[in-house]
């Protein structure tokens, strides 16, 4: 069964970037299409970036577009994030799955933005 373990985040100031990791055991990974998701205090989570199982196509939610970059590495089972001119809005626990959540949630990786 795949394990998802998410790291990187932490307390940075507007205007920062933070690069999160996404590891995943298992064997499905590299065939697999991935996602980065998000959820701020008392809001839903949501889907913000999501990756082809080879790499060549992303797609973004308005809200990052522009910010943020996704991108993978199937040699080392791991997927990235890298965040930058982060905004407080931005601050939430983030997860990484496949964009219909078909693996068990990891922990998640805090990032918080102050202003």
């Amino acid at each position: 069964q795949v394990q998802l373990v998410e790291s990187g985040g932490g307390l940075v100031q507007a205007g920062g970037s933070l690069r999160l990791s996404c590891a995943a055991s298992g064997r499905t990974f590299s065939s697999s299409a991935m996602g980065w998701f998000r959820q701020a205090p008392g809001k839903e989570r949501e889907l913000v970036a999501t990756i082809n199982w080879i790499g060549n196509s992303r797609i973004y939610a308005d809200s990052v577009k522009g910010r943020f970059t996704i991108s993978r590495d199937n040699a080392k089972n791991t997927m990235y994030l890298q965040m930058n001119s982060l905004k407080p809005e931005d601050t939430a626990v983030y997860y990484c799955n496949t964009p219909r959540a078909t693996i068990s949630w990891g922990q998640g990786t805090q990032v918080t933005v102050s202003s």
